[in-house]
């Protein structure tokens, strides 16, 4: 993207294609004709399996309000408790976000939140799961917008430490 064709994308995805252009991602959002606001219609919608669909799960850590995304493959349930082991001190819990939690801390809409570009950085935890393919589709800041990466670029591109966050199957 030079620039020009950013205007014509909705404000949150304009700052996902922003952060990925600085980083030199070679990749930029695509904007789907369907909504993609779960993992299955995002999978459906690009031809991929569900697990290929790097979702964002946000959780509120409470005491400090502090978001918590963690990004895991569209195939699997987070586990709240290893979740909050990893993220809360002793005796501090993590609660689920509603819509304007999610919104107000990421500058994203439940159904598009991207794992980068936030509006204030979340503590950010990428599931270990995702390693399983090399090629995934993360959201992009709208419910119709995704873009492609490696599970590798998603931990360069975040800085997220990679860690066992789901469910055990």
């Amino acid at each position: 993207m030079c620039g020009a064709e950013l205007h014509a994308l909705p404000e949150p995805v304009q700052r996902v294609a922003r952060a990925l252009q600085d980083a030199g991602h070679p990749n930029a959002p695509v904007m789907l004709d369907d909504a993609a606001r779960t993992a299955q219609q995002a999978a459906d919608a690009l031809g991929v399996a569900l697990g290929q669909i790097a979702k964002s799960i946000v959780f509120r850590r409470k005491g400090d309000e502090v978001a918590v995304l963690v990004v895991t493959s569209g195939d699997l349930r987070v586990d709240e408790k290893k979740v909050q082991a990893l993220v809360c001190a002793e005796g501090h819990k993590l609660g689920r976000a509603d819509a304007d939690f999610v919104k107000g801390r990421t500058g994203f809409s439940i159904g598009g939140v991207s794992p980068l570009a936030h509006r204030s950085p979340p503590v950010t935890l990428i599931d270990e799961r995702l390693f399983r393919f090399t090629e995934i589709w993360a959201a992009a800041g709208h419910p119709h917008a995704v873009f492609r990466l490696t599970p590798q670029a998603l931990q360069s591109l975040t800085s997220a430490p990679v860690c066992d966050v789901t469910v055990a199957a």
